[in-house]
């Protein structure tokens, strides 16, 4: 079952996107967020949970190296969606929370969202909702499955000195 029909499930998927993209409102897609790489999004999210952030939790969060996070934070600060500032307490610390602008954005696109969610959810049945919660949490399994394949096995590797 998992191959089969792959080519039609793919064909089905990618016309449902093309479907329900010409159905959101042009300001979600003009949106900046949308415009964001994954790292960007993920970097957003973060901050907009703690609302302020230093490099090496951005860095820990979005799994990258500190100093590829300094450059990924360094344009989204030139698009004026986040700030950094050293922490009062501690100058040696640099954190980086949104801007205005970025805090605005980010809060209007979580709004309609959030309006989407509810409207699509208020109009499932009960059984509906059910089947949805079953089906995220499969989608949950084989996405942990998947990643649990791409680490690498725990060798030794051996490093001759001569």
């Amino acid at each position: 079952m998992a191959q089969e029909g792959s080519g039609d499930l793919l064909q089905g998927f990618t016309d449902y996107i093309e479907e329900v993209k010409e159905l959101l409102s042009m300001d979600i897609w003009e949106n900046i967020f949308l415009n964001c790489s994954k790292n960007e999004v993920l970097i957003l999210w973060l901050i907009y949970r703690n609302r302020e952030v230093n490099m090496s939790q951005i860095a820990e969060y979005i799994h990258v190296p500190l100093n590829t996070a300094t450059g990924i934070v360094s344009r989204m600060e030139k698009n004026d969606m986040i700030c950094r500032q050293r922490a009062k307490e501690d100058k040696r610390i640099v954190l980086i929370s949104f801007t205005e602008k970025g805090r605005a954005q980010f809060q209007q696109l979580m709004d309609r969202l959030l309006s989407y969610g509810v409207k699509i959810i208020g109009s499932l049945s009960k059984e509906e909702m059910d089947l949805l919660r079953n089906m995220m949490g499969k989608v949950k399994e084989v996405l942990r499955e998947e990643k649990q394949k791409e680490k690498p096995e725990g060798r030794v590797r051996k490093i001759k000195i001569e």
